[in-house]
């Protein structure tokens, strides 16, 4: 199993072929998810479909379980039957403020002392998904340690902001780009929206490129043919692998030779881009690749 999370890969719970079926396409994470894919008369056979699923046949990824919103009555149900399981968190939708967060971390906490579950094991995902949201983005993403990542709600939010949507998605930028910038902000993962046109790979590509440029490090998806373009995109070349390579190379010979100039093919080296060398290593042996 990776550390990466450069997809999330929503499940309906109430759906036993696609939750047994799930791992083959192998996304980085499963989110099994007992919101929007599962109607108010499915919820508790949800719950137990997934409890079923991670008791006897746990697939060997990342997993998240996406929780009803805190103001529905399935919401306390669906954090008491999950926190057992230990999921590596709770994805909680239409998150608004740091209270929500706050709320739920108390609730897990108690959980996971009843359960033997050692305290912090559980992170959040927050799915910013209205206005408000948006807004309280930062304080959402910094309310808890247990905090994992933000996201957008691409279609909820357009639906709260009466936008109508377009290919570019250029009505979501400026959120899309705020909750970027405050999930760095506040040190955790910014995870990027569903590109919901599953029928358009070349816009699907597009979109994780502008992804990438505005600081999103993966993607939630709702199709298994979206998971490798997903994984290529995020993953490194062997060419920036191969640049990586030669900026710390040409840095620790600057070391070693007390220079306090650095350059390499006429470029100059600094402090960012040799972060950044090492971000591209580090990522691209997560992914498995030789570096």
């Amino acid at each position: 199993m990776n550390s990466l999370y450069r997809t999330m890969f929503f499940v309906p719970g109430n759906d036993p072929r696609k939750i047994v079926g799930a791992e083959i396409y192998r996304p980085d994470c499963i989110i099994y998810d007992l919101e929007d894919s599962v109607s108010v008369f499915e919820k508790d056979s949800a719950r137990i479909l997934v409890k079923y699923a991670l008791q006897y046949n746990r697939p060997d990824c990342r997993i998240g379980i996406r929780i009803n919103q805190a103001d529905s009555p399935y919401y306390e149900a669906d954090v008491r039957s999950m926190v057992p399981l230990k999921p590596d968190f709770l994805r909680l939708p239409k998150s608004e403020t740091a209270d929500d967060i706050r709320n739920l971390d108390r609730l897990i906490s108690e959980i996971e002392a009843a359960h033997s579950i050692e305290a912090g094991t559980i992170k959040i995902v927050a799915s910013i998904e209205t206005a408000l949201g948006v807004i309280n983005s930062y304080q959402i993403a910094s309310a808890s340690e247990r905090m994992l990542a933000i996201g957008l709600g691409a279609e909820d939010f357009r639906t709260d902001m009466r936008m109508e949507r377009s290919e570019e998605a250029l009505e979501i930028l400026f959120a899309r780009n705020l909750i970027s910038l405050n999930a760095h902000a506040a040190g955790i993962m910014a995870m990027d929206y569903v590109y919901s046109n599953i029928k358009n790979d070349e816009g699907l590509k597009r979109d994780v490129k502008l992804g990438k440029q505005l600081g999103y490090t993966g993607k939630s998806v709702v199709h298994p043919n979206q998971i490798g373009i997903v994984h290529e995109l995020y993953t490194p070349t062997g060419k920036e692998i191969n640049t990586a390579k030669n900026i710390l190379d040409a840095y620790e010979e600057a070391l070693k030779n007390a220079s306090g100039v650095t350059a390499l093919n006429g470029k100059m080296i600094d402090k960012p881009m040799v972060t950044r060398a090492m971000s591209i290593l580090s990522y691209a042996k997560a992914a498995g690749m030789e570096v």
